[in-house]
């Protein structure tokens, strides 16, 4: 009897496997589906929720409105932006006369900075925003004539300006 007993025991413990094996794969599988769906939907809203636009819309803005032979000159506005614009222009001459003014109504920054033909930087200049001065002019560094370029970048900028570059002397 205790044979039969210990056969019985041996075929409950088979049973009992074979109905907990059973059980696991709906389980885990419902698990997974769980893990799954939990890890798009935080992913969903952490997309979402989180951006990297911190600044309230802010934007910043830089258009050409004349050249790039010769004379290159532009505009730029901004409300809290920052952004960075490289404009390429040709210039016969070693040198070039520049210009810029700005019109800031908080800080911020607007940064000049120009390039000959070799990519040596002749000018680089800098206005602080809603401190004086508020405008730049002179000639550019002696550099090499050909098709040079400018780079304009504008740092949390709020206010609006204007830039020009044109052969030099």
């Amino acid at each position: 009897m205790n044979k039969q007993i210990g056969s019985n025991k041996n075929n409950i413990s088979n049973v009992f496997l074979i109905y907990v094996t059973n059980l696991k794969t709906p389980i885990l599988n419902r698990f997974s589906q769980n893990i799954i769906l939990l890890t798009l939907f935080s992913s969903l809203t952490l997309l979402v929720g989180c951006n990297n636009n911190d600044d309230n819309n802010a934007i910043a803005e830089v258009s050409i409105n004349e050249g790039p032979n010769g004379d290159i000159g532009g505009d730029f506005t901004g409300n809290g932006g920052t952004i960075s614009e490289t404009f390429e222009y040709q210039n016969g001459l070693p040198t070039a006369d520049y210009n810029a003014d700005i019109t800031a109504s908080s800080e911020g920054i607007f940064q000049m900075i120009v390039r000959d033909a070799d990519g040596t930087i002749v000018l680089d200049r800098s206005l602080n925003g809603n401190m004086e001065p508020d405008s730049f002019s002179g000639v550019t560094s002696s550099g090499t004539a050909g098709t040079w370029s400018v780079t304009i970048n504008l740092t949390n900028f709020n206010g609006d300006g204007s830039f020009s570059l044109s052969e030099g002397n």
